[in-house]
Parts: structure tokens; C-alpha cells; sequence
């Protein structure tokens, strides 16, 4: 027999070990995972933890099921050709290389486009080929490198995943523990001197013991073994002076009643895990509900259009999309739901699911999945799932469109909780030996307080909170933002640029004036029908002009992205959108907007749209230009540059005619000056900038013209709100530093306390839960304070 540990799964070598390349493995499972790593240059998984693999395990036909189509068309999120994705359950995710390796599977095997790891839900999502790497051998991939997949008939059948319960039995038995203990130690606390109580103090001190044990391996478990793959990691987080301030109670108060030198402190250790639990289920709870809310009411603040059963077409809200809705979806719209294609050329572009911008032709009958964006013309579809709300929100949080700032508080967080902790390590040592020599009874008690009260929790949960809850307030008052780091970088921004058309301006109540030669009927009825396919502001515009004319599938149809549109029906054809698209000359100033029209090659006339801008317009560019630098970028001609001239602070740069590489380059320049800017637009021509940006705001009016390129979607309707919401989040960041500052200023007066004797482990206990609830409170009130403003 030999005790020598597994290199690759730590495990006991209870057999004679298998030696390769000078290392030990308890089985040919963890050798072969070794040389896979090995062989694919993927070593340093051993550097980034020690020990953190599973055994791999044979299958033996465990998952021949996956073979069949069907089911595996239950268990895909999407499959197009040579691209599908899935997410797996991997129970056995639990450190820093289990992420890094399941996010190196492309390494591992070409058919594996990408893989991103969720690591408090133990998810990967996986990207691959099945061409090269069906799902059966991905998920033996996934095995034999010790990550088998968890696939149960829940996820098969769509069933919502099970409520994790842990934390509420660890905290129960805790309670439980700690109440009885207490019970228990009233023969200490009174001293009565009463016969039995005294006769049998030292059974009560065992049973005491018993009740520890499940408070300590069961209800702390967490910190220990938090503690514990720290140290294994050669790092130190916020749970290793808890562990060892566990760990110090229970063995001190172990070792006197075995000993019979006194009657421990397992009161104040079970007291101590309750109140540490206690907190964490209110920051569990508290924090489940802000996320639960911000999902409730998070929809996106778009329009579908929905056909009735006379043909007639209704804008409804996303989210009352039903199964068997018949909609239609517009040009360079967003599929809300998995669908069944029924009418039009399908031109689907799903990297807004994928990451990979790739047109994808689909036909009728075809399936087609939510998340892609329909590049050629309008089709109709009839809805196979109600609309996923959550789904959506998770292709827009995926990584593919992450600008990949890390934040700076949780850079400022990570150095805090790293600096702390070895500061509280150092200052709890150091003063039990100080108390060694002044009062060696009050050593422990010391080292134990000072391991306690000095945690950097509340310092790690003042970001968080804070800026949880201003995403929840944002979303109530019709500002949808992606994240919490959007809001961060928002608080950032000094410059704010805006788009004219369908930004400034609202398609609710322009007037349109035609001249030129009058459109036939099958003119105009191919004119709307070319304007039907398109969501772009002017396009809805003048559609809704020809309600009165039929509607009829076109045979052709072409965006050509900030110019123009194309229709083509049986020898008809027609051009509408610039002078320079359709005549090749550049237009005349006219005092609006313009939409020009040619048939069969034929210039036929102009409509002159007049644009009416938003309300509250010009107060909210007063109030912006006391703070930021504003720009204009319009793809229009200058036509309503002397309105504009009146409703902007003076000399605001205003730049016409630019197409959308234009605007992106105009964004890029300013960046490269040093400027931090925010761009706001309708997200349709403005897709590049809204990406480029610091922080990109799309305005959201009755169309469905989502795009993931940007981080927050704002309802029209608070458009003149804009400035308030950009001043809460720098109030917001203001909060955090307050926070970190009541944080720390806890902290060094608990230490005074703790370090000169005057503070009991228990007391720390129920003190430090509560420094943490208090930041939790202070940030909620807070938020809700300064975000009074916004109605």
C-alpha cells in the first residue's frame, strides 16, 4: 500500500501507483487526462490549483440516448448546419482551472468552436460543430477529462431547474444547535451549585460537543473548505480567518473537555456559524430579489407586430407573445421566440446567438431560432414558444458582446479582500501573543474576535448591492441596461453624442408633403410594401401614409444599410430612400427630412418629411452641456440645421450625410483624444458606434430593432429623463466609496475592541453578519434615495 497522492485528482494511491513522466496517478483515467492536458499544451491547468481534477469514469453506453435526433433537438438551445449550442450541468466545477480548462475545450478538440463557463450555477456553454464532434462524443470529450455532464429528464423536458435548499437546513441545524447548546450552558452562566446540575456538567459538555459537530463539518462546511482550496491555491480569501477562527474555537473547546480544564466555548462557536449563515440568507435573499425583479421587469422595450386573423397588424409588447402568433418581422429585426418560417426569404443573421456573423438562407417551413436578426426584406412566422424573457437577457449579457472592461471596484474589491485578510491575519496573531504574556486566558479569546470582526464582506458587498438595486430601479422607470458594469462605466462618461433621426426625433407626429409626378396604385402599392419590410424610423413613417393600399409579398427585396431601400414585384421595380441612392445627386435643402422614389428607373418625386422632436429636447441638452460635451451625428442632410442650431447649446459640432462607418470612426477619434463616450441612438445605422462607445443607448420607440451592440435600451418616453439617470449612476459611485469607507471605519473600531480584550467571539459573531446587513440596508435606502428624481 502506499499513500502517495494522484498528480492529477489528489486522491490516495491505494494500489501501487502508476508512474508517467515522473508523476504519481492513482488510475489510467487520471494518466490519460494528464497526457491529454500534456500532449494539447494545456499544463498549466496543475499551476492554477493543485489536485483539481475528477477521475474520469467509463460510460459504458451511459449516454447512447444522445444519438437520437430528437432528443438531442430537446436538449439544443440552437443548431443551424455546421453550428449548435448547449449548456451542460458540471457539478464537479468548483476552482479557477476547472474554468480555464472547460474554456480551453477548443484546444482539445477543433470541433469545439467556444466554451463560457458559469461558475455559480456550475454551466458551460458550449459552442461546437457537429459535423466534426457529435454531442455523444462531445460529452465523452467532457468525461474523459474528468467534467462529466449532468443530464436529467428535467432538462430534457424544459422543467425549471430545483431550488437549492443548502443554505436553509445549514442555517436550521445551526439554530438548532445553537439554541440547545445554549440551554445546555446555563449551568456555567448561573454557577447555582445546584447538586444534579453540578453532578452531570460533564455529560452536558459532551452532548454539547455532539451538537458542534454537525454545526461544524455540516453548517460551516463552506468556509472550511472555501479556506481550504485557498490555501491549496497559494491564495488567501475573505473565508480564511473565518475557517480558522471555527477551527480555533472547536478545537480549544474540544481539548478542555476532554481534558477537563473547562467547559469550552462551544456556545459562542455555534452562535458564531448561525450568525455568519444568518447573514449570508439575508444577502442570498436580498440579492435573489433584485435579480428575480430585474427579471420580471426587464423586457425590452420593443414592439413585434402581430397579424390578426383579417390581416390587419397590431404592435404588442414582447413579452405578450404567445405560442401560435402569427408576426411579422421587419427588416434588420429581432426573432423573439422560436418560430416556424411561413412567408418571405429568410436571411438570418444569429450572431447575436453565436458570436459569428454569418448569414444563414432559410425557406418556408423552416425553423427558425430566437436570437437571429432578419437582414432581406419581411417574413412572417408563427411562434412555437412563448417568448424566453431570460433567454433573451442572456444573449445580450453573453460574453461575445462584452466591451471587457474589468471594473474597477471589483479590481479595488479583489485588492482590499487580498490586503485584509493577510493584515487580519498578521494583527489576530500578533495580539495573542501580546496576550500570552499579559493575560494567557484571554489569548484565544482574542485571536478568535479579531478573526471574526475583521472580514471584508460588507467592503466586497457595497458594488454589488449598490448597483443591483439602481439596474432594478432603471428597469421600473424604462431604462434597461445590461449590467452592473455598464452602469459603472456610464458614471464614467464626459462626452454624449446623439443620433437625429429616431432619436431626436419621433415618428408619432411628423407632417409629409409629396411632390412630383403621382405613384400609380401598383407604384404605390409595392412602395408601402418596400417600406412594410423596413424598420427604419422614415420607412414606418411613410408606411403608415399608405395604410390604405394592399399588401402583397414582393418578390425582391434589398436594404442598403444608411441609403436606401430596393423592392421588386413581377416587371415592377422601385428605389426609395437618399438623392444620391436613387438619382445619384446630392438632394436641395428642403426644410426636412427627405425620401426619395424611382420607378422602373424613372425619378418619380420626393416626400418631404418634417420631423417633430422629442419633448423635452432642448431642457435636457441645457442640463447635458453643464457636464458633458455633446456632438450631433445625423445620416440626413442639413436641412433642419438651423432648428437644430436653436434647440442645442451654442456651438454644439453638429456633422450630416454620415453614413454609419462614419459615425463609428467620428466615435473612434474622440477616444483616441482621451474621451469617455456615450452614444445614443436608435440602434439600427448607429450599431458600429453604439459598440464602439464606452457606453452605447439605444432609444426604443415601437419597433423591434434590438441590437446586442448595445448597453442599455432606453423607452422613448424617458428620453427627456436622460441626464437624471446619467447623474444617479455617478451618485451611485459616490454610495460605493461611502460604503467602502463605513466598511473600513467598522472594521478598525471592532479591531480596537477585539485586540485589547473587551470583545467575545460570540458578540463578534452576531456584530459581523449585522456590518454586513447594514451595508446591504444603507445601499438600498441610499439608492432609492437619490433616484427620487426620476418619476
Amino acid at each position: 500500500m502506499t499513500d502517495t497522492s494522484c498528480f492529477h485528482c489528489g486522491l490516495p494511491c491505494e494500489a501501487e501507483e502508476i508512474r508517467f513522466d515522473e508523476k504519481s496517478f492513482c488510475c489510467n483515467g487520471c494518466k490519460t487526462v494528464y497526457a491529454i492536458f500534456r500532449d494539447n499544451d494545456l499544463s498549466y491547468y496543475y499551476e492554477l490549483e493543485g489536485a483539481p481534477g475528477k477521475t474520469p469514469e467509463p460510460l459504458h453506453g451511459k449516454f447512447d440516448f444522445l444519438d437520437d435526433p430528437l432528443i438531442a433537438e430537446r436538449l439544443l438551445e440552437f443548431q443551424d448546419g455546421s453550428h449548435s449550442v448547449i449548456t451542460f450541468n458540471i457539478p464537479h466545477i468548483h476552482c479557477s482551472s476547472c474554468i480555464w480548462i472547460l474554456e480551453n475545450l477548443s484546444r482539445l478538440n477543433s470541433g469545439v468552436y467556444s466554451s463560457q463557463v458559469d461558475f455559480p450555477r456550475k454551466e458551460a456553454r458550449i459552442h461546437f460543430n457537429p459535423d466534426h464532434i457529435s454531442l455523444k462524443e462531445l460529452v465523452g470529450l467532457l468525461n474523459a477529462i474528468g467534467y462529466e455532464p449532468s443530464i436529467t429528464l428535467e432538462q430534457y423536458e424544459g422543467e425549471s431547474e430545483k431550488v437549492d435548499r443548502k443554505l436553509i437546513y445549514q442555517l436550521g441545524i445551526a439554530g438548532f444547535a445553537f439554541g440547545n447548546i445554549m440551554f445546555l450552558s446555563f449551568p456555567e452562566y448561573f454557577e447555582s451549585g445546584e447538586f444534579w446540575l453540578e453532578k452531570y456538567k460533564g455529560l452536558f459538555h459532551w452532548i454539547m460537543f455532539a451538537f458542534s459537530l454537525p454545526v461544524v463539518f455540516y453548517s460551516g462546511s463552506g468556509y472550511l473548505t472555501s479556506a481550504y482550496k485557498s490555501l491549496r491555491s497559494g491564495m488567501l480569501n475573505i473565508d480564511v480567518p473565518i475557517a480558522l477562527g471555527i477551527l480555533v474555537l472547536f478545537i480549544r473547546s474540544t481539548v478542555e473537555i476532554s481534558f477537563d480544564l473547562g467547559q469550552g466555548f462551544f456556545d459562542s462557536l455555534s452562535g458564531l456559524v448561525f450568525f455568519l449563515l444568518l447573514g449570508k440568507f439575508f444577502q442570498q435573499r436580498t440579492y435573489s430579489f433584485l435579480s428575480f425583479e430585474r427579471d420580471y421587469r426587464s423586457y425590452f422595450p420593443i414592439a413585434v407586430t402581430r397579424l390578426k386573423a383579417d390581416a390587419s397588424e397590431e404592435n404588442i409588447p414582447v413579452h405578450q407573445v404567445e405560442t401560435g402568433d402569427r408576426l411579422l418581422i421587419k427588416s434588420g429585426s429581432l426573432i423573439p421566440a422560436d418560430s416556424i418560417l411561413l412567408k418571405g426569404e429568410g436571411k438570418l443573421d444569429y450572431s447575436f446567438v453565436t458570436g459569428e456573423a454569418r448569414a444563414v438562407s432559410k425557406q418556408s417551413g423552416d425553423r427558425l431560432y430566437a436570437g437571429g436578426k432578419q437582414l432581406k426584406g419581411a417574413i412572417e412566422i408563427e411562434v412555437l414558444k412563448p417568448v424566453s424573457q431570460s433567454y433573451l437577457t442572456e444573449l445580450w449579457s453573453d460574453a461575445a458582446f462584452s466591451k471587457n472592461h474589468r471594473t474597477a471596484f471589483r479590481n479595488l474589491t479583489d485588492r482590499i479582500g487580498k490586503r485584509f485578510t493577510v493584515a487580519v491575519l498578521s494583527i489576530a496573531f500578533l495580539a495573542a501573543a501580546i496576550w500570552l504574556f499579559i493575560d494567557p486566558s484571554r489569548a484565544l479569546n482574542v485571536l478568535t474576535a479579531v478573526l471574526i470582526i475583521a472580514c471584508p464582506c460588507a467592503i466586497a458587498l457595497a458594488a454589488p448591492f449598490t448597483l443591483g438595486n439602481l439596474l432594478r430601479i432603471f428597469g421600473k422607470k424604462g431604462f434597461y441596461v445590461k449590467d452592473t458594469e455598464s452602469l459603472e462605466r456610464m458614471a464614467l462618461v464626459d462626452t454624449v453624442i446623439f443620433d437625429k433621426t429616431g432619436t431626436l426625433t419621433t415618428t408619432r407626429k411628423n407632417s409629409i408633403d409629396y411632390t412630383g409626378i403621382e405613384l400609380t396604385e401598383a407604384e404605390a402599392i409595392l412602395l408601402k410594401n418596400t417600406l412594410r419590410a423596413s424598420g427604419h424610423p422614415l420607412s414606418q413613417t411613410l408606411y403608415q401614409q399608405l395604410a390604405s393600399y394592399n399588401i402583397v409579398p414582393l418578390d425582391g427585396f434589398e436594404e442598403h444599410l444608411g441609403e436606401g431601400l430596393e423592392g421588386r414585384l413581377a416587371d415592377e421595380h422601385i428605389r426609395v430612400g437618399s438623392s444620391q441612392f436613387v438619382t445619384g445627386m446630392p438632394s436641395l435643402e428642403t426644410g426636412g427630412s427627405e425620401v426619395h422614389v424611382s420607378s422602373n428607373d424613372t425619378y418619380k418625386g420626393r416626400f418631404v418629411i418634417r420631423n417633430s422632436y422629442r419633448k423635452g429636447a432642448g431642457k435636457l441638452f441645457e442640463d447635458l452641456s453643464k457636464v458633458y460635451a455633446l456632438a450631433v451625428l445625423s445620416g440626413d442632410n442639413e436641412s433642419e440645421k438651423a432648428y437644430l442650431e436653436d434647440l442645442l447649446p451654442p456651438l454644439t459640432p453638429m456633422y450630416f450625410n454620415q453614413k454609419p462607418k462614419e459615425k463609428l470612426q467620428f466615435v473612434r477619434e474622440l477616444q483616441q483624444d482621451g474621451k469617455e463616450v456615450l452614444m445614443v441612438g436608435d440602434g439600427l445605422n448607429d450599431a458600429g458606434a453604439l459598440a464602439q462607445s464606452k457606453v452605447g443607448i439605444a432609444i426604443s420607440e415601437d419597433a423591434n430593432l434590438f441590437t446586442p451592440a448595445c448597453d442599455g435600451i432606453l423607452d422613448s418616453r424617458q428620453f427627456a429623463k436622460l441626464n437624471v439617470f446619467l447623474e444617479t449612476t455617478k451618485k451611485a459611485m459616490k454610495i460605493i466609496y461611502m460604503s467602502f469607507g463605513f466598511s473600513l471605519m467598522y472594521n478598525v473600531v471592532g479591531l480596537y475592541f477585539a485586540v485589547t480584550g473587551q470583545l467575545e467571539p460570540v458578540i463578534a459573531a452576531i456584530l459581523m453578519p449585522l456590518s454586513s446587513i447594514s451595508i446591504v440596508g444603507f445601499t438600498t435606502l441610499a439608492t432609492n434615495w437619490i433616484s427620487r428624481k426620476i418619476l
